[in-house]
């Protein structure tokens, strides 16, 4: 990892580190809390574990830390509860949308992904890479609609419906899912539109 590297990964880090350590004062909800920090927690420990033998782009970080914060502010207060009366008013929404962009953003992972398969040589050209990025986020966004719905059946009550974060829609899952590729659609024409270089610091 070079310098420049570093400093992006250290500096997300502290940022992210900062933003936990505030917003896990006084959530909304404990077991809210727990069930939702787990994911960013998990993919951070898994990004320190392995960033020696696997570094990814700045690019690629950045990506990963903007889902993590938002993922963070969802536990404080829910995800549904999380103030966007600044976007809704302007927009006429009804619905909170602040779940639908973090989809979106998680969405992104594509991103990184295509690095990965680029780079590990698990796709032979760059337009493959993309495309088996996409598959594998769009497959990540089925399977974690999949634990929404798991967790709320065996949870049950107000904080497993909070978790599944459906506000009365019943065509959420597809919706998320929706969102998710549409991300991810953009991460990959963003990689495939990149310098022709494999592994840029940023």
């Amino acid at each position: 990892m070079d310098k420049t590297n570093a400093m992006i990964w250290w500096g997300l880090s502290a940022l992210l580190f900062v933003e936990s350590l505030l917003l896990g004062i006084a959530p909304y909800e404990r077991a809210i809390w727990f069930a939702e920090m787990v994911w960013p927690v998990g993919l951070w420990l898994l990004l320190c574990l392995t960033r020696k033998t696997f570094t990814f782009s700045g690019s690629a970080y950045l990506i990963f830390f903007i889902w993590m914060a938002l993922q963070v502010g969802g536990a404080h207060t829910s995800f549904e509860l999380v103030p966007m009366d600044w976007l809704m008013k302007p927009l006429g929404l009804e619905r909170n949308p602040y779940d639908r962009i973090a989809h979106f953003a998680i969405g992104w992972f594509a991103f990184p992904f295509a690095e990965l398969f680029l780079r590990k040589g698990w796709a032979p050209s760059k337009r493959l890479a993309a495309f088996f990025a996409v598959m594998s986020t769009i497959a990540m966004a089925g399977l974690w609609e999949l634990i929404e719905w798991a967790y709320a059946e065996l949870e049950g009550g107000a904080t497993g419906a909070a978790f599944l974060g459906s506000q009365g829609d019943i065509w959420d899952a597809q919706k998320d899912i929706g969102c998710d590729t549409l991300g991810a659609l953009c991460s990959a024409t963003l990689f495939l539109i990149r310098r022709k270089g494999t592994h840029e610091a940023f």
